[in-house]
């Protein structure tokens, strides 16, 4: 019996081995198959889509082609078909849960502005839409936005144009904000769920001038600011995004913001959103060489106290107490 017992080890060893060596080789096997059968299904379905030696010039229009063909597949399962470029018509249900999903994301991964562009168009309903354009049409300069539908970009604006203004000016103060905060005018997304395009472009206009919003309150996009604003645009245009967003997001910050926030800035932003003149109907790009404080006045808008600096303040606060405290468990 321990004769047998002592046979079975390099027994059991060869066999292990014989298995390790069979695995190794069939793994071997399926993965030199797969490179070879998948690049002859690949030349397949180039040969297949006339794309292995057709290096032309028509590439790019066969190609273009190719996608519009499936764009206009893919449109005909649409409730309507696209009313202006880039446009992706939902069904209620799809916007329910865009605006449920886009919701959850944006609380826990505020980070992430894809998320806060989803839920922005998902919470933009026709009626709040409507509500804007009805005031834009009551007055002129308003009016006269919905006419021309200018675009805010880094070329319509003329970013070394505004570098040069005078630095009391709107167009200077707004350069050396976007400087600051490491932002362009670029950047903003385009308009792509909402189904009337005249409250697209509204809605466009509305994420475009945002900046603006920062720029003339002096608040950075560190996320206490960005509250601010979001309160400030609740209260002056009834975006239902801004809204939430002035509600729900200080339940992540930690007890010194909350405290700053609810004690300075939401206070400043509700007061001054209902106080000063609708935002929607200001031609921002016509008036970038007034002086900032003339056009804040007219606005009827005061800044808030400095965000940065209180920040800085409080943080010089702490390393000086820390120095203290270290310089005190030294000594003891």
């Amino acid at each position: 019996m321990l004769r047998l017992g002592v046979s079975r080890t390099p027994i059991n060893r060869q066999f292990v081995g014989y298995e390790q060596r069979r695995h190794f080789i069939v793994a071997s096997a399926l993965t030199l198959g797969g490179f070879v059968f998948g690049k002859r299904a690949k030349l397949a379905d180039a040969m297949e889509n006339g794309e292995l030696h057709n290096k032309n010039n028509d590439d790019e229009a066969i190609r273009k082609d190719r996608m519009d063909k499936r764009l206009k597949k893919l449109s005909e399962t649409r409730p309507i078909k696209p009313r202006y470029e880039g446009h992706v018509p939902l069904y209620p249900h799809e916007r329910m849960l865009l605006f449920a999903i886009s919701g959850l994301k944006s609380f826990f991964h505020p980070e992430d502005g894809n998320n806060i562009v989803k839920l922005g168009e998902s919470s933009a309903f026709p009626f709040v839409l409507e509500s804007l354009k009805q005031c834009m049409l009551g007055d002129e300069t308003g009016r006269r936005i919905l006419r021309e539908q200018p675009n805010i970009t880094s070329d319509t604006l003329d970013m070394d144009r505004l570098k040069k203004m005078d630095k009391n000016s709107l167009g200077y103060t707004y350069y050396t904000w976007l400087i600051t905060e490491g932002v362009s005018p670029d950047t903003r997304a385009p308009v792509k769920y909402i189904d009337d395009p005249l409250q697209a472009f509204i809605f466009k206009r509305y994420r475009q001038c945002h900046d603006f919003y920062h720029a003339i309150n002096g608040l950075p996009i560190i996320i206490e600011g960005e509250i601010a604003i979001k309160a400030l645009e609740a209260a002056n245009m009834g975006i239902p995004m801004a809204a939430l967003g002035a509600l729900l997001a200080p339940l992540r910050l930690k007890p010194i913001q909350k405290e700053r926030l609810y004690d300075i800035y939401l206070p400043w932003a509700i007061r001054t959103g209902l106080s000063c003149k609708p935002l929607i109907n200001v031609y921002w790009e016509e008036l970038l060489e007034k002086d900032v404080n003339e056009l804040r006045k007219e606005l009827g808008i005061q800044p808030p106290p400095n965000l940065r600096a209180i920040r800085q303040e409080r943080s010089k606060i702490r390393k000086e107490l820390k120095m203290k405290y270290d310089a005190y468990e030294v000594g003891m």
